[in-house]
Formats: C-alpha cells, structure tokens, sequence
C-alpha cells in the first residue's frame, strides 16, 4: 500500500470552493479529528487565530477510501493553467462503454455547470465525444470522462 495522501486547493472562499467538490465528487465535510466535538475546538486547542478559523475547509471521501481534499483561502488569484488537474469519472471511466459513459458525462457537466463550472471545451477521440474540460467556480480546470 502506497503512502496516505491528500490534495491541498489554494482559493479565494474555501467554503463556497467545498460545497463545489463535495457535489463534483459527492464527498462530505470532513469530521472534526477524534477526542474534539468540532473543527472551532481543535483551532482553539491548537492555538489558531479565530478570525482564522473560516478560511479552510475539508472535505472526504464517505466510504473513507479517496484522499481528503482541503481548500486553503490565500490572498492572491489564480493566475495561470493548473499543471495538476482531477479527472471526475462521473460516466464511469474509460472502462465504460461510450454509450453508457458519454449520457453520464453529459448529465454531471449539466449539474456541474448548475453548480457554477464553466464547460471550457469538449474533447473528442475516434471521431465522437469523450471527455469534457470545465473549470470550477474559481477558475481550476478538471475534466469529466
């Protein structure tokens, strides 16, 4: 088994960003780390600044099994293309017949966009559909196959 991971987002408001991906990727808010009945208690336990405490957010995988995603609130805008990007296997990967793929790939960019995405531009392969290129709210590009 490979090392435990998680993926750390920089943004402008980590708890509209969350709600994003918790719907992009139907994780949940991560639960406050064990022996404390909230995230304000561990922030106060670990001696973080209280005007501090709304500019993170977390999220996880509810069958505990994907890495956590966390979004980390900083000053400064997104200013050029991700070199890392999620790739959302809404219609089930490649793996998946294309005509069983592609309606669910066009069903979750239509959630997506409803959710404040933007479609950047759809990619073809062997003459037909294959995957679309979105960015999230805050502009990070991610493709769903």
């Amino acid at each position: 088994m490979g090392i435990k991971w998680s993926l750390t987002i920089d943004c402008a408001r980590s708890a509209r960003l969350a709600a994003f991906w918790a719907l992009a990727l139907e994780y949940v808010p991560r639960p406050a780390p064990a022996g404390f009945g909230s995230w304000e208690e561990w922030f106060a336990h670990h001696g973080v600044p209280e005007d501090e405490w709304d500019q993170g957010a977390y999220l996880s995988d509810p069958a505990g099994e994907g890495p956590g995603l966390s979004f980390q609130q900083v000053p400064e805008a997104k200013a050029v293309k991700n070199r890392l990007h999620l790739d959302v296997q809404a219609g089930g990967g490649r793996d998946t017949p294309w005509e069983e793929r592609w309606p669910r790939v066009v069903g979750a960019v239509e959630r997506l966009t409803a959710a404040g995405a933007t479609v950047v531009r759809e990619e073809a392969l062997d003459g037909r559909p294959d995957h679309v290129v979105m960015a999230d709210p805050e502009g990070n590009e991610f493709c769903v196959l």
